[in-house]
């Protein structure tokens, strides 16, 4: 609370506040503080903060927008993280090219997941384009999915397995394919019981339990439990909450998921600047600043390619929104999260586990204490407004917490 109150009282990002107020804290030890650790993530903070999200997000937005979103999350995510480790390969001081493509390989699918939460927020408070913020999370949404995938894949050829691009493809398209499945299911189910109940607390309840029990389910079957929230958010927020809730209900049920979004953004980013170690972000400044570049450039030709491919069409980009969306590409808990799950015996593991950790920082601190300018620059801030069009009871949950946060 205090540093929600120093961060509206100076107009720095809430989340950019709770990355330095963790730093502070844990340069000086003076409290015992928990490691943001995968249990942790996968447990208590994804499944709530990708939820929150999904449910809040309008269907009609994200379907006017697919194609754009698409491109950035699945072929986008594939083409960022070819270009950052072919970068870091060719980059001067030779730090990522030890074992061949593997370091890189594994550094960049790590460090593609990009987490708007920062912006977001920040658009929200300046009043950007609507449909921009919905590019920006709708893409987030589904990228953190793709970008473990390739991970994981990564992991396997790390550990000695054999992984052809047709066995990639099919297990790709598997765990894609099976989470979004198993999220749309459950959250359609929910939705079937929301629309015979009348209850709020029963109701806010069974959201939770599609938050939870889709990424706990779909990850008990080997899938994506990051897309099977996003697919139970969208279906319970798009079709259970619109039939099968009243508008006193669906207060309350706002109320609850952005408080709820609220509180995890909060620790999450409290926790991210705990768990950095600044003498090691130091030792490793150099690598750190050239990660940071080469990740900054990769994002910038993904999303240039993106803006050709739907120039002629209803989703052109407009060449400040691309500038945006370039420099919005923050990163994230899940990046340093898949840092520190690398096996012991990963080579140059605390090499990767310290330019994650650097890059994640640089991007949320001078990322995100420059969108805001950058915005007003670019003439974007007070263009149309972040107003909800999801109806007056939606409109109204969402006030009642908004007046109360930063």
């Amino acid at each position: 609370m205090a540093v929600a109150l120093v961060a509206r009282r100076f107009g720095v990002p809430y989340t950019v506040a709770l990355v330095l107020c963790g730093l502070l804290l844990g340069a000086t030890h003076i409290l015992p503080t928990p490691h943001l650790t995968q249990e942790l993530l996968y447990a208590v903070f994804l499944p709530g903060l990708i939820f929150e999200a999904a449910f809040h997000i309008s269907l009609d937005h994200l379907r006017r927008n697919k194609r754009t979103i698409l491109l950035l999350a699945f072929p986008g995510v594939l083409l960022a993280i070819t270009l950052t480790a072919g970068l870091l390969l060719a980059a001067p001081g030779g730090w990522f090219s030890s074992d061949a493509w593997i370091v890189p390989l594994a550094f960049a699918s790590l460090i593609t997941a990009t987490d708007p939460i920062a912006v977001v927020g920040l658009f929200k408070v300046l009043g950007a384009p609507r449909r921009l913020a919905v590019i920006v999370e709708g893409e987030s949404l589904l990228n953190d999915g793709v970008a473990v995938v390739v991970y994981t894949l990564a992991m396997l050829l790390a550990t000695g397995g054999k992984v052809t691009l047709f066995h990639a493809s099919i297990h790709f398209a598997r765990v894609v394919g099976l989470g979004v499945v198993v999220g749309a299911a459950l959250g359609f189910a929910v939705s079937k019981v929301i629309q015979r109940v009348e209850d709020p607390l029963i109701e806010i309840t069974l959201t939770t339990v599609a938050a939870y029990g889709s990424f706990v389910a779909a990850e008990q079957l080997h899938c994506s439990g990051v897309l099977a929230t996003v697919a139970a958010g969208i279906v319970c927020g798009s079709f259970g909450a619109p039939r099968g809730m009243s508008e006193t209900t669906r207060v309350a049920v706002d109320s609850f998921w952005a408080y709820v979004g609220f509180a995890l953004n909060s620790l999450v980013f409290l926790l991210i600047g705990l768990e950095v170690s600044v003498g090691e972000l130091l030792a490793y400044w150099q690598p750190i600043v050239v990660a940071f570049v080469v990740v900054s450039i990769a994002r910038g030709a993904v999303v240039l390619v993106v803006s050709a491919a739907t120039r002629g069409s209803s989703e052109r980009l407009p060449w400040r929104w691309g500038v945006v969306l370039t420099w919005s590409g923050l990163r994230g808990a899940l990046s340093m999260v898949l840092a520190l799950a690398l096996p012991p015996e990963f080579p140059e593991r605390d090499l990767v586990i310290a330019t994650a950790f650097g890059v994640v920082i640089l991007s949320i601190v001078v990322n995100g204490l420059t969108s805001g300018p950058l915005l007003r620059r670019l003439g974007l801030a007070g263009s149309t407004g972040l107003a909800d069009e999801r109806g007056p009871a939606s409109a109204t949950g969402k006030n009642l917490v908004d007046a109360a946060m930063p």
